[in-house]
């Protein structure tokens, strides 16, 4: 398969980043075969509590990957980690871990890992759409805190504060 038969990524339409309430996923996965960049997929979710926000993403995500086993997330940007969730009459166990808050780490059967960057909660939806699209590309060679960093600042912004 050459590169001009892989169809481009397919966008989400604009009315779903307007006001969307907690606990609906907003996700993009990859759309090839290849998954060699560095991220899987992004998700956008609507607050910082796993009890509310995880069980959606699971959910979209079996629809796509299959059964989903567990889901890692980093504790300190997440309000209260259970140890495991029944989702979908499943039992899904939640790992805390030192990962960032921009990466969510899924598990699908034993050992195949999904790595997806997570957007911050109060992103704008302009540039929550744009840093999503980039993160999907085949292509994409930038870790998540480096695509938020440089899609999310504001324009003269540095790490460190104002240019």
């Amino acid at each position: 398969m050459t590169d001009s038969d892989i169809p481009p990524p397919l966008l989400l339409p604009d009315e779903i980043h307007q006001a969307v309430r907690p606990g609906t996923a907003l996700l993009r996965l990859e759309t090839t075969h290849s998954r060699q960049g560095v991220l899987d997929g992004a998700w956008w979710p609507r607050t910082r509590d796993v009890e509310q926000e995880v069980p959606a993403l699971v959910s979209a995500l079996a629809e796509h990957l299959g059964p989903i086993t567990r889901v890692g997330l980093d504790a300190a940007a997440w309000d209260g980690i259970p140890t495991r969730l029944v989702i979908d009459d499943r039992v899904v166990h939640l790992d805390s871990f030192p990962v960032g808050d921009d990466t969510v780490l899924i598990t699908r059967g034993d050992k195949d890992h999904f790595a997806l960057m997570v957007v911050p909660p109060d992103t704008e939806p302009d540039a929550a759409r744009a840093v999503m699209a980039r993160a999907v590309h085949a292509d994409n060679i930038t870790q998540a805190t480096e695509l938020l960093v440089a899609m999310l600042l504001p324009p003269g912004t540095e790490q460190g504060g104002e240019a």
